[in-house]
């Protein structure tokens, strides 16, 4: 374990994975200037999907939740990735989130709110971010929640 901000989520029980692979034609993690980019990270553990189907229907609220925490993850993991360590980042900047749901459900909101509480843990004021919370019709793999992330970083 290195730095403060994995130590910080260590203590909250969460441990940064290795860096999923990209699932696509695509790069998973991409530095632009001081901003650092995840694509879209799906509740992988490992090469397994973790939470596969709609919300409202085939999954519970708090299953997503857990969902979306796996997610943000995965992207902590993409930009530990690109840059060595998540001690550069300055800011979370942005959290876009994507929630699988069944007609008629409309707590999106919520569901998202699991990667953005992560984000506090880890990154303290620092975590607190813009963000969308959208609900979709569908998601590569059939996944529950996608989730990227933009953060600002040092040199």
């Amino acid at each position: 374990m290195t730095g403060s901000v994995e130590q910080r989520l260590k203590t909250q029980g969460f441990d940064i994975p290795a860096a999923p692979d990209a699932v696509g034609c695509y790069v998973p993690v991409l530095r632009t200037g001081n901003l650092v980019l995840t694509s879209g990270q799906l509740p992988f553990i490992g090469t397994e999907l973790m939470f596969r189907g709609k919300v409202g229907q085939d999954l519970q609220e708090d299953d997503a939740v857990q969902a979306a925490k796996l997610c943000g993850l995965n992207a902590l993991a993409q930009i530990k990735a690109c840059l060595g360590s998540l001690d550069r980042v300055i800011r979370i900047v942005r959290v876009e989130g994507y929630v699988q749901s069944a007609d008629g459900f409309a707590s999106q909101s919520r569901v998202i709110n699991g990667v953005s509480e992560l984000m506090v843990q880890a990154f303290g004021e620092a975590g607190k971010h813009t963000r969308i919370a959208v609900g979709v019709n569908a998601l590569p793999l059939n996944a529950a929640v996608e989730i990227a992330i933009w953060a600002e970083v040092g040199t």
